[in-house]
């Protein structure tokens, strides 16, 4: 994506149009623009139990022939952890009388940034930051609204930090400073005397406090949050080490916080406790009109699509319902593999035993008075995580031994772009049998398969105590792991992922997107 070709400046953040026209001219340049179809929903995908495998997917279509089946030999689920919004019922929005809709609605409904007068934000993520900030700088008055008994504020950065000035995104993707990440799969950097060393001794694990302690306190100095009363409510409630791709950046032509201070956006800690005619009522007592409510609510973070024969989805390692006494293809549900998984995990990094509260007084966002929802996939149900083999393909036999299926897109990290990349990559090798260390041929290895499901589940698990205030517990999600991340998957794939020029240049330069851009033409030569 070059300047001179795209709307994109060097240094600063693209913008989603410039992203969507490099999406359409790829597609186009690499010949698959006619294979893609708009407007159709797979509505489910049934596994074929034959030799070569495969799945006939449902499709719902526009115009008449409203449904037609399609025959797939191999099926790679993209549709990501932010595709289906949640959007619960909140008392009285039947009388409210304005707008609701999720944040991923904006953009259907930006005409309400000429015509509302006032509106209300639920919730403190991104997409709430966003969402006051273009109303307040609208000229519409922001109503801001954070629950009380919620995960609070997400961490906001600028662009670079720390007293060097670094940019934050290449921060969490320099070598040297993944070290500080108790991360299961870090020995894939070939570095584990120092990842030792920080996390299996006292005074490593002091420094790496320390570490954590400086970069969140950095952070917080240079958003001034204590500067005034309504800015201080905008802090975040989770510390640095423990928070997840929750993480942003404060990407914005002017700043959000000055706004904050004046009269534009009205920050509120509390409760939503039902909805009026025009207006929102807090649990306290405190009103205010609203033509607008936009709601930050989470998503459903698990495939839209049936899978079938029923029970599938249990080894497919997609999120399903806690259950004893599962079958032992249903991983996710295995007591002994979990308990197993949590001894090494803590055995390997005792820091992470001390696990932070960051509200004493949480509550789920359905068991609250005043919202509820009757939907069967909530951002608070009691699911299972994913369960994947290096978060991609399903650890069953049964998939491993047909190729023909693969997950992408289910993780969440500060290099999402070049992950995806990275992943598509693996899949592709996966499908063709050439991966360099290949999970299908532990098929027929009892020993190995054992083992293979076992490190399935150490992965999988690791998110619960690494990143118990983010999705942790629900899908793979990290932001100083990605290097040796993408450093497992190289060497999956037989490439050597040690790529920059020189050890100094290996420990303290940032991993990006530039230094993985021949990978495919690299690895093409290697399998010839």
């Amino acid at each position: 994506m070059s300047p001179g070709k795209f709307d994109v400046k060097v240094g600063q953040h693209m913008t989603g149009q410039a992203i969507n026209t490099y999406l359409k001219a790829f597609a186009k340049e690499s010949g698959i623009s006619d294979s893609i179809h708009l407007n159709t929903k797979v509505v489910s995908a049934e596994h074929q139990e034959t030799k070569d495998g495969g799945w006939i997917l449902t499709l719902a279509t526009p115009g008449p022939n409203a449904t037609k089946k399609v025959f797939a030999k191999r099926l790679i689920l993209a549709t990501g952890l932010t595709s289906e919004p949640f959007l619960p019922h909140f008392e009285g929005q039947e009388v409210f009388g304005g707008r609701i809709f999720h944040g991923k609605h904006f953009q259907q409904n930006s005409d309400t940034l000429k015509t509302a007068k006032a509106v209300t934000v639920f919730g403190a993520t991104k997409f709430a930051w966003d969402a006051a900030y273009a109303y307040a700088t609208a000229g519409v008055k922001v109503n801001w609204v954070i629950r009380s008994t919620g995960h609070g504020p997400c961490w906001m950065a600028p662009p670079y930090v720390t007293p060097l000035k670094r940019w934050i995104e290449g921060l969490a993707n320099t070598r040297l400073l993944t070290w500080f990440s108790p991360c299961i799969w870090g020995d894939a950097d070939g570095y584990s005397g120092i990842r030792n060393f920080y996390h299996g001794t006292a005074i490593g694990r002091a420094i790496v406090d320390t570490f954590w302690k400086i970069l969140g306190g950095d952070v917080m100095t240079l958003n001034k949050y204590d500067s005034h009363p309504d800015t201080a409510k905008l802090k975040p409630w989770t510390e640095a080490m423990f928070t997840g791709a929750s993480f942003s950046i404060l990407n914005y032509e002017t700043d959000i916080l000055e706004l904050v201070k004046g009269d534009k956006i009205d920050v509120h800690v509390g409760e939503v406790d039902h909805l009026s005619p025009g207006k929102v009522h807090l649990a306290d007592g405190t009103e205010f009109e609203s033509d607008v409510f936009i709601a930050n609510t989470g998503w459903k973070h698990v495939p839209p699509i049936k899978f079938l024969p029923e029970g599938i989805e249990k080894e497919l390692g997609i999120p399903h319902r806690w259950a004893d006494g599962a079958s032992t293809e249903d991983l996710a549900n295995q007591p002994d593999l979990i308990k197993r998984a949590d001894e090494e995990i803590l055995r390997r990094f005792p820091r992470l035993e001390r696990q932070p509260v960051w509200n004493k007084n949480y509550v789920p966002l359905t068991e609250q008075k005043g919202i509820d929802s009757k939907d069967e996939v909530t951002p608070c149900a009691p699911l299972t995580p994913y369960m994947l083999y290096h978060f991609l393909v399903p650890a069953s036999p049964r998939f491993l031994r047909s190729r023909d299926i693969a997950f992408t897109g289910m993780i969440s990290n500060f290099s999402n772009a070049v992950a995806a990349h990275m992943a598509g990559l693996w899949i592709s090798a996966y499908f063709q049998g050439k991966l360099a260390i290949d999970p299908a041929a532990a098929v027929d290895d009892k020993a190995a398969l054992k083992k293979l499901q076992y490190d399935t589940v150490l992965l999988n698990r690791w998110g619960k105590w690494r990143y118990p205030t983010d999705w942790g517990n629900k899908n793979p999600n990290f932001v100083f792991d990605a290097v040796p991340y993408l450093d497992l998957l190289q060497r999956d794939l037989g490439l050597n992922p040690h790529r920059k020029k020189g050890w100094l240049a290996e420990m303290t330069e940032a991993y990006l997107a530039p230094d993985y851009q021949d990978i495919n033409d690299e690895w093409m030569r290697k399998n010839k």
